[in-house]
């Protein structure tokens, strides 16, 4: 099930702020992981720990490509690009879901060779203290990632946190293998491995369909898309709304919509009134950019508005 995360609307300046130091601290915190599940898969050779560790290589890889796409994303509109670079966060997103699913092949494959052909683990103690290092490290960085999609609903940081929260279980669950081949069940270790890259594969298909749906310029939720028509409809001048359109790029948003004015207004009063419509708007939704049409309500009839 999809997290309600809808965006409180801060500024585009804050929201740029806040997804660079994301992309920074999941650098940092992958970094740190792969070092200390190194040194543990080398102490107790558990593929459960390979799993999580080849994970945590992968995070780093991602976190990277995040961080540039992000650097790119938030460049302002340019000459060639009119409307700003905010799809780079879902080409990332595309990225990282093929370096998941990569992963989960190769572990599903280390998965079956070691069923096949058992190994005795050593070091549980040691691995397990690891796998609590790398449980409370990635709690506190799925707290503030969590923090940064509320402010900004940036794709390339939710498709960062799902892999943290794919890390979150591999984790605990190779925590629950070395606990249970120390308590002499060994055969758990390459079933939890097998199991976590089943998982990792769910994930990138999740992290698929929010990048299509970005790229493929997926409207707004319609709550967001109500919230908007009603903005429109309270000025008092305004008879009607329709031919709404929205899309996503990055953090910043574009809507466009026709309102519907009193047949004699001056131009110049209706386009007073636009402008009223429009900063309304943005009041609510600081990041959007907004076109509005103006049409005299007597010629607006049904079949001039597009029904979905």
């Amino acid at each position: 099930m999809r997290e309600d995360t809808s965006p409180s609307r801060v500024t585009p300046e804050e929201a740029g702020r806040l997804m660079r130091i994301a992309t920074y601290a999941s650098v940092s915190v992958a970094t740190i992981l792969i070092l200390v599940k190194l040194l543990a898969w080398s102490q107790s050779g558990a593929v459960s720990l390979l799993a999580t560790l080849v994970d945590s290589v992968l995070d780093v890889l991602a976190s990277l490509v995040n961080l540039l796409a992000v650097r790119h994303a938030l460049s302002p509109a340019d000459k060639e690009h009119r409307f700003g670079h905010g799809k780079a966060e879902a080409l990332a997103g595309l990225g990282q879901a093929a370096l998941i699913t990569g992963s989960a092949l190769f572990l599903m494959s280390e998965s079956i060779q070691r069923l096949l052909s058992p190994v005795e683990i050593q070091g549980h103690v040691y691995g397990m203290g690891v796998m609590v290092f790398s449980i409370v490290m990635t709690l506190l960085l799925l707290a503030f990632q969590r923090h940064v999609i509320m402010q900004t609903d940036s794709t390339a940081i939710r498709a960062d946190a799902l892999h943290y929260r794919t890390d979150l279980l591999v984790n605990a669950s190779v925590l629950l293998a070395l606990a249970l081949s120390r308590w002499g069940w060994p055969g758990f270790d390459a079933l939890f491995a097998a199991a976590i890259a089943v998982y990792i594969l769910y994930s990138a298909w999740e992290i698929i369909t929010q990048a299509f749906d970005h790229l493929m310029d997926r409207e707004l939720p319609d709550a967001d898309r109500a919230a908007i028509q009603k903005i429109a409809l309270e000025h008092a001048e305004v008879l009607g709304v329709h031919d709404l359109r929205t899309r996503r790029s990055g953090i910043d948003t574009f809507m466009q919509m026709h309102i519907e004015l009193d047949d004699d207004l001056r131009l110049m009063h209706a386009h007073r009134i636009a402008e009223e419509v429009e900063a309304a708007v943005v009041a609510a939704y600081p990041e959007a950019e907004v076109i509005i049409h103006l049409d005299p309500v007597s010629i607006v009839g049904e079949g001039a508005r597009q029904r979905f």
